[in-house]
């Protein structure tokens, strides 16, 4: 109905001629053959390829006749696909009457990608400002936010002013899509379009949450007591991402500041505000006061939901607190709210990482049997529990038992394996599963690696380990310092000291802090092939890291440095004295 009443207008006055010029409204087949038209169009598959040939006499190429077209259609798509039929094969040119009403009609439609290629393939075509007006919420609904600040721009040129509620929505979906710049772009445009008296507590609101999601949280603050100032107060969207935002950078005043101002302005904090805060202490590690905010709110006659539940379920399991896990497990039962898999698959973890893997496998079974389909989550979680513990054989059946049921390996799923696999001294196979992990098509990451670089070093196979690094390298992974550690003391125990040293130096240059046992292993080494000038080196970069000295390696440097009739100087023993 509403296209039919957005393009009712444009018929009004209109003539329409046949081929030869008389008015359609006197050819009584006009309708007939319309009614046809549009029905051969709406079902035959590939009618562009016979349609010329049915109606040889037919004139398409009248604009008038794509107006009736389209109002008797009323399918905004297949008008469009008609028009570009009439454009490559009738030599059609639409005037700006059609293209008015198809682009009204898709942009009612919600088609925004549509109307944008009506607008790119018909470059003479200038639609009605009110028309782009509506074209810009569609934009943004659609998430096209770089085409609906174009359109800002050209209404600008034409002095159109859109109206601020146009401009909130913009905005609003610049947010959303996590492009900020365009708010600050389009903020500034309304600025110098001269509505900032016009500008309300939205578009305030608007720019407060841009503020926090580039991380200037304190920015964003500024701008509320300023709002507040005024009388005005933002919704409650506006509160959570301010509350999120401090409590990324763990100002927990801040934080309970806000709530107050939430109350105080009669804008009480929602379920979802206090999600927020208790997702935020539990991020940070504060699970007690977590905790602690969570029993607070059901005292003050708040329901938690699932998601509250669950996240604070997941929190004492992460600090072993089980006991108390388990008694909110069953309170969230009793309450109603059921236990999806996530929430069962953070008790399990958190069993399996207490190494109660008889509750773990029991959890496991409950939620199999009450419906909850096996997957990629509940699988990992076991292997990883069972990897953990050493029952490394009872980890790999599983992920054999994921391929037999269909259930699709992940990274994480072949990661937690090879790495038990590692810890279970099964090198073949942990490799065997890495070189299966990329026939399979995965991006493997520094945790595919670096289980088997230790322990191919501990074991003596260094060069093996190298090229795993260099192949790490060559993917654009960065190691992390531990698997450098792990490539210098296999060296060492090699006895090829030399490269050992250049891989400290490479570690130093690339940022990373080696380990004390690192040094002290190169030293030792360096000491049994009387390479003196490289121990004092060494002796410089562990100092300069903040390592001291045993007494046992002074002892046994001095005596070395002596026995060989070294140039100790006394600055050397001076330093020993101060550092150690």
């Amino acid at each position: 109905m509403l296209l039919r009443r957005r393009t009712t207008s444009y018929f009004r006055n209109l003539t329409t001629e046949t081929k030869q010029g008389s008015d359609y409204s006197k050819d009584q087949n006009f309708t007939h053959i319309l009614n046809e038209i549009c029905t051969i169009t709406r079902t035959k598959p590939r009618w562009e390829n016979t349609l010329l040939s049915q109606y040889p006499s037919f004139n398409f190429s009248n604009p008038n006749f794509f107006l009736h077209y389209l109002n008797h259609q009323n399918n905004t798509f297949l008008s469009l696909r008609f028009l570009h039929w009439l454009t490559s094969q009738c030599g059609f040119s639409p005037d700006q009457s059609s293209c008015d009403a198809l682009f009204d009609a898709l942009v009612d439609a919600g088609a925004c990608k549509a109307a944008k290629s009506l607008l790119d393939d018909c470059p003479d075509f200038n639609p009605k400002p009110a028309s782009l007006e509506n074209y810009i919420r569609c934009l943004g609904k659609g998430g096209m936010v770089g085409d609906a600040v174009d359109v800002f721009f050209r209404l600008k040129k034409v002095g159109f002013l859109p109206l601020v509620s146009t401009f909130n929505v913009s905005l609003l979906a610049c947010l959303k899509v996590g492009r900020t710049d365009l708010v600050w772009k389009l903020y500034a445009h309304m600025i110098e379009s001269g509505v900032v008296g016009s500008i309300d507590v939205e578009t305030v609101g608007c720019l407060i949450k841009a503020f926090c999601a580039e991380g200037k949280v304190f920015d964003g603050y500024e701008l509320l007591r300023q709002v507040l100032e005024k009388g005005l107060c933002p919704d409650n969207t506006v509160f959570n991402s301010l509350i999120a935002g401090f409590c990324k950078e763990s100002q927990y005043a801040r934080v309970s500041e806000i709530l107050h101002i939430m109350i105080s302005m009669k804008c009480n904090p929602g379920i979802y505000t206090y999600q927020e805060v208790i997702n935020g202490l539990f991020k940070r590690k504060k699970n007690d006061e977590g905790f602690r905010v969570f029993n607070d709110l059901k005292d003050r006659g708040y329901f938690p939901d699932k998601v509250m539940y669950t996240t604070v379920i997941k929190g004492l399991c992460d600090m072993g607190l089980l006991g108390e896990a388990r008694k909110l497990w069953f309170e969230m039962i009793c309450k109603g709210l059921v236990p999806n898999e996530y929430t069962y698959n953070v008790m399990i973890d958190g069993y399996c990482k207490i190494g109660d893997l008889v509750e773990a496998k029991k959890l496991y079974d409950d939620m199999c049997d009450r419906g909850y389909a096996e997957n990629v989550v509940s699988y990992t979680t076991m292997i990883s529990g069972l990897c953990l513990r050493g029952r490394v054989d009872e980890a790999l059946s599983l992920f054999h038992e994921m391929s037999r049921k269909g259930v699709a390996r992940d990274l994480i799923s072949y990661n937690s394996l090879i790495k038990g696999l590692c810890q279970n001294g099964e090198l073949v196979k942990a490799t065997d599963l890495l070189h299966e992990l990329l026939a399979q098509g995965f991006e493997p990451s520094v945790s595919s690696f670096t289980p088997l670089i230790k322990s191919l070093c501990e074991v003596g196979e260094t060069g093996v380990a190298m090229r795993l690094l260099k192949d790490m390298h060559d993917r654009h992974l960065e190691p992390i310092a531990s698997t450098l550690d792990n490539i210098i003391v296999g060296l060492c125990k090699e006895g090829n000291v030399a490269q050992g040293m250049e891989w400290l130096l490479k570690m130093i240059s690339w940022k990373l802090k080696p380990k004390e046992q690192t040094f002290e292993n190169l030293i030792d080494g360096l000491s049994q092939e009387d390479r003196l000038d490289d121990i004092l080196i060494v002796l410089d970069l562990m100092f300069r890291e903040g390592y001291r000295l045993k007494e046992s390696i002074i002892h046994s440097l001095v005596s070395k440095f002596c026995k060989e009739n070294f140039h100790f100087p006394k600055l050397c023993l001076e330093e020993f004295g101060e550092r150690n």
